[in-house]
């Protein structure tokens, strides 16, 4: 695999409800790259995203999948991220490191309650956002009622670059109002067929294509006056609007998809390559000490670790991105968080769990490695004469919490090491060893978060554990002033005892003498 440069370079999160598609869809896009010569299914447990076991017993995603695609002399990497709103912590470290989103909408429901909660993270941090509306092969697919519930939610700033003919069954045609074509597939999907708009689609495929050169004129103004003179624009013009109307976010353009059966897969990627921005173009992240960082192939050796799995036969596997410089296998860094140096091994690009090696990344590149001594999710590791540091990732607070013990109180131990781990996987997983309650508490998102981090204790770590309610810390405090006076007196043949006792509480604040 060729070195690409900083300018070839894209990173892409794939958001979405959980059922939404977005597994099979990445299996689309590694099938119709090249790097897989037959697709996996959700239902067969092989598909390239979905690696885990706990994955394969729930049936979605668990942990963000990173993987990468080659297609048209471009670079794609591509976070597939869990759908559940339990797993919210993978889509937010994918949208940190990435600098566009990619949201797909169910087909048969139209924008749900996860499609929304992603949106608002994208808007959070300033990411581009394409929608894409799967499952056209569904016959409760109402294509038209979905575009007005997204207009309705998101305004006019959604934009339709595709439409299908029909949906339901007879799915097989969409029409491209970018490129003023139409694309059609056989009942297997896979390879297009471009055609010219048929007549019968010719006046609506005209209506969106004029919205559409509308809205891409708007971003800049030159496109703007030669709109005005001209009432169109060229291809390569629309490209352009379209793109710094992603980089804005004052357009979200809407595409057509049907993951299952691999149609409009190979159009959406083509897009990405030639349109979605750079990791040049988007605006720059800062330092823990508020530097703006610029991803410069010839700038210091920096490298962020936003994610560590934990793989059987394997260990831990770090995944990291290029801010600054470049990396390659056998460079001595020096860990900024921690002080430790560190010897990169062998580094990889990534497609779930298929690494492939590679001899150099550069800065804005996504990749891996294994086997560090001494390095965790969230460190930053320099070059020489380079002392940045990074923490731009927050996450949300836990939602849900229980008190977790080990069947066979000789394991206590073992657990604890395990859940430690475990939250490096998942930084929203959250370990307390509380002294006041005597409990061991994990926190999540969700009950089914922590359900999950059950079952990959007992079936991974071989470790039988039991969720207990939290024991409730009661506390007693004075709320107002009182006074008691009390008087001791004995007498008992000796020396006699008296005593007198006048005591005072009252409440304490904050800044009281």
């Amino acid at each position: 695999m060729r070195v690409y440069q900083t300018n070839e370079i894209k990173n892409i999160a794939l958001l979405g409800s959980a059922g939404s598609g977005k597994t099979t869809l990445a299996e689309s896009m590694i099938f119709g790259s090249g790097i897989i010569k037959r697709r996996g299914t959700v239902e067969a447990k092989n598909t390239v995203s979905d690696y885990f076991p706990v994955e394969h017993e729930y049936g979605y995603s668990v942990f963000p999948t990173v993987f990468h695609v080659e297609w048209n002399n471009k670079k794609l990497n591509i976070i597939d991220c869990p759908g559940s709103d339990d797993f919210i912590g993978g889509a937010i470290t994918a949208l940190n490191v990435t600098d566009q989103a990619v949201i797909l909408i169910n087909g048969q429901y139209g924008p749900e309650v996860g499609t929304q909660n992603n949106f608002r993270y994208t808007e959070k941090l300033h990411k581009p956002v394409i929608f894409l509306v799967n499952q056209l092969d569904s016959d409760k697919c109402d294509f038209d009622n979905i575009i007005n519930n997204m207009k309705a939610i998101y305004g006019s700033k959604c934009v339709q670059i595709q439409y299908p003919v029909s949906t339901g069954s007879n799915f097989g045609a969409i029409v491209d109002v970018l490129l003023m074509k139409m694309y059609t597939w056989g009942p297997e999907g896979g390879m297009p067929t471009i055609v010219d708009i048929p007549e019968s689609e010719m006046e609506k495929a005209m209506e969106l294509h004029k919205i559409l050169v509308e809205a891409a004129a708007e971003n800049d103004e030159t496109l703007m006056e030669k709109f005005f003179e001209e009432e169109t624009l060229s291809e390569d013009e629309l490209r352009e609007g379209i793109r710094k109307g992603l980089v804005t976010r004052s357009i979200f353009p809407v595409f057509c998809v049907c993951a299952g059966k691999d149609m409009g897969v190979r159009r959406l990627m083509e897009f990405l390559g030639n349109v979605v921005p750079f990791v040049s173009e988007m605006p720059k992240l800062h330092n823990t000490r508020g530097e703006e960082i610029t991803p410069d192939t010839n700038g210091p050796e920096s490298v962020y670790f936003f994610k560590t799995g934990l793989e059987p036969h394997i260990g831990e596997v770090s995944y990291f991105k290029v801010m600054s410089g470049k990396i390659k296998a056998g460079d001595d860094l020096t860990n900024a968080d921690r002080g430790s140096k560190e010897r990169i091994g062998q580094i990889y690009v990534c497609a779930g769990a298929n690494r492939i090696p590679v001899d150099e990344l550069v800065a804005g590149d996504i990749g891996c490695t294994v086997k560090l001594k001494d390095v965790k999710t969230g460190n930053t590791l320099n070059g020489k004469d380079c002392e940045w540091k990074f923490d731009f990732i927050k996450y949300p607070n836990p939602k849900f919490s229980r008190a977790i013990k080990a069947e066979n109180t000789a394991d206590t131990e073992k657990l604890m090491a395990a859940l430690l781990r475990m939250h490096q996987e998942d930084p929203t997983w959250l370990v307390e060893q509380s002294k006041e309650l005597r409990q061991t508490i994990v926190r999540g998102q969700g009950e089914f978060h922590l359900r999950t981090l059950k079952w990959r204790l007992e079936n991974n770590e071989k470790l039988n554990v039991k969720f207990e309610p939290t024991r409730i810390p009661y506390r007693e405090t004075i709320t107002k002033m009182a006074r008691a006076e009390y008087r001791h007196k004995k007498q008992s043949g000796g020396a006699g005892q008296f005593g007198e006792v006048h005591l005072i509480i009252e409440p304490y604040a904050e800044g009281m003498p």
